[in-house]
């Protein structure tokens, strides 16, 4: 789940505990058992329940559908949703399907889900696999997911969610989450299987503000391979914010140890690198600040430069792996330079998620 949507639920008051999203059902871990057991150990709560809850679908009955049935005038073929709950799609289709027996009710699916293949092939068979998209996608047929009403489904990978939705942001103007991004991707998969034109409908379901630190992040998008950049063959392809193109958090040596302080916080990391006309002169880190500030308020005014290392161990960008594993080893932050140029850091978490990807671990 994003950050942003934790920090949402925080604000309007609510305890957020977090589950895994890659064990079934029965699972001490599984997010309905979770929140079951809470709801039973909590006195006076409620568990909407919006898996099996009959006010789900209903509402899209009664509200959603005919508002899309009104602007669409009737004419309307196909309605491409995703299935959480399974109560937009059931309600959308008893609603539409009353009113057109011809229109068809099409699933966009995250690949790992099994909504696809129980639409498609009549079974499934959850194998503890995940996706990263956000809000659609199950591990089993909710109750509220009436599949008599489905006609099709179609796959959509993780790539192709994301990739639609930067589209959507530098083509249409829309700021959207990755349900959406499916859910469109979805859709003209969809079409472009049909061998005559076809009205068809799909949501914006969810906003980009709700993703921000991962679907809007280049760091992020890089380490789960959701990008097309091309490697270098050599450790730069470590680096998850470059330096050299603007793209790393600095701070100059004349800044104050507050300025270093607010931009860790800010941008959550541990260290900074001091630049001065764009060329690396030291770093700072937390232990640096705790060690000069403890117990002194006063001291969050010094100049970096007063407390910063300067005396730097760098690599250069065409070493050996082994010698970054070596630096990464004994504690510290692999320094890279590509001749004269900083390139940036590389830390333990880069070179984890070098292995996953080399792997092949989801």
């Amino acid at each position: 789940m994003s950050r942003e949507k934790i920090l949402h639920l925080e604000g309007l008051g609510a305890e957020v505990k977090i589950t895994r999203s890659d064990v079934a059902e029965g699972h001490p871990e599984y997010y309905q058992d979770v929140a079951r057991k809470l709801a039973s150990e909590t006195e006076g709560s409620f568990f909407a329940d919006q898996f099996s809850n009959p006010a789900n679908p209903l509402a899209h009955r009664t509200s959603t559908a005919p508002e899309v049935w009104e602007q669409m005038e009737g004419k309307l073929d196909a309605f491409v949703a995703g299935v959480g709950s399974g109560g937009t799609v059931t309600g959308l289709a008893e609603f539409f399907k009353e009113k057109n027996s011809d229109l068809q009710m099409i699933v966009a699916d995250p690949e790992g889900s099994i909504v696809a293949d129980a639409v498609t092939k009549g079974n499934y068979k959850y194998d503890g696999g995940s996706w990263l998209v956000e809000g659609i996608g199950e591990d089993f047929i909710p109750t509220n997911l009436n599949l008599d009403l489905v006609d099709d489904a179609v796959t959509v990978t993780d790539k192709e969610a994301f990739e639609v939705l930067q589209q959507l942001l530098k083509e249409e103007g829309i700021l959207a989450g990755s349900s959406t991004g499916t859910l469109v991707c979805g859709a003209i998969k969809w079409c472009q299987k049909q061998d005559s034109p076809k009205k068809v409908v799909t949501f914006v379901c969810d906003t980009g503000n709700k993703y921000l630190s991962k679907a809007f992040s280049k760091s992020w998008l890089k380490d789960n391979e959701l990008t097309e950049e091309e490697e270098q063959g050599n450790l730069a392809d470590l680096i998850r914010k470059r330096a050299d193109k603007g793209e790393m958090i600095s701070v100059k040596p004349q800044d104050t140890l507050m300025t270093a302080y607010n931009r860790m916080r800010a941008s959550d990391v541990s260290q900074l690198p001091v630049l001065e006309e764009e060329k690396l002169v030291g770093i700072i880190d937390e232990e640096d600040l705790l060690l000069n500030v403890y117990k002194d308020e006063t001291l969050f005014s010094k100049s970096i430069d007063s407390i910063m290392v300067r005396d730097l161990e760098t690599i250069d960008v065409n070493s050996d792996e082994k010698e970054l594993y070596k630096i990464l080893s004994e504690g510290k932050v692999a320094i890279l330079f590509d001749a004269n140029i900083f390139l940036g850091f590389i830390t333990k978490v880069d070179l984890i998620n070098r292995y996953k990807s080399l792997f092949k671990v989801s």
